[in-house]
């Protein structure tokens, strides 16, 4: 079923796209980077959206699910092709109100017992794809995985559940208050 996309592959694809950027950015968790991974501008085109749901859904053949789940807007897309490829239903979570959690809208319905993998494009502390797996869970569903395209501590975010990402390197995120970057002046872009 599943092609292998090599790390890099993976790479390639991003930069092919100009997803993958080197500076000084503000990620959401309000870190720092010199590198940022906007996998939006990659999704873009189905064929390279295709080939990574794809190969997300082969790491997971083994398993039984219902339903694919991913966070808005990063896992959206890969939710949807990755349920394909598994031959089951996808669903999204968004923020809440307050920011600080997520809920599944009506009509995309969780049953009691359901199983059900999370997907993220690129993980970086896994915060936004937890969320979406409590919002899952307290649906009713139970989650069986999380995978990402690109996980950013090198496979060692720490997930209650099996991680399996399609690959893993390390990319450095700083404390604003000690900030390389900002120590030599380079301009911060906030993503």
């Amino acid at each position: 079923m599943s092609q292998d996309l090599s790390r890099d592959k993976i790479l390639k694809m991003y930069e092919d796209t100009g997803a993958m950027r080197t500076g000084h950015f503000l990620l959401a968790a309000g870190g720092h980077t010199d590198r940022f991974f906007q996998s939006a501008t990659v999704m873009q085109f189905p064929d390279s959206a295709r080939q990574l749901g794809e190969c997300i859904a082969g790491l997971w053949g083994d398993v039984s699910i219902d339903f694919v789940i991913g966070p808005a807007m990063g896992g959206v897309i890969l939710a949807a092709i990755t349920a394909q490829f598994m031959g089951v239903r996808a669903l999204f979570a968004e923020k809440d109100a307050s920011g600080s959690g997520m809920f599944i809208r009506p009509g995309m319905t969780v049953r009691d017992g359901e199983r059900f993998l999370a997907v993220e494009d690129v993980v970086t502390t896994g915060t936004s794809v937890m969320k979406a797996i409590r919002a899952a869970e307290a649906a009713g569903g139970v989650c069986v995985g999380v995978s990402a395209v690109i996980d950013r501590n090198e496979g060692e975010t720490p997930f209650p559940y099996p991680y399996r990402p399609l690959t893993s390197l390390r990319v450095l995120t700083y404390d604003p208050d000690d900030c390389p970057l900002c120590q030599r002046g380079v301009p911060l872009e906030k993503i």
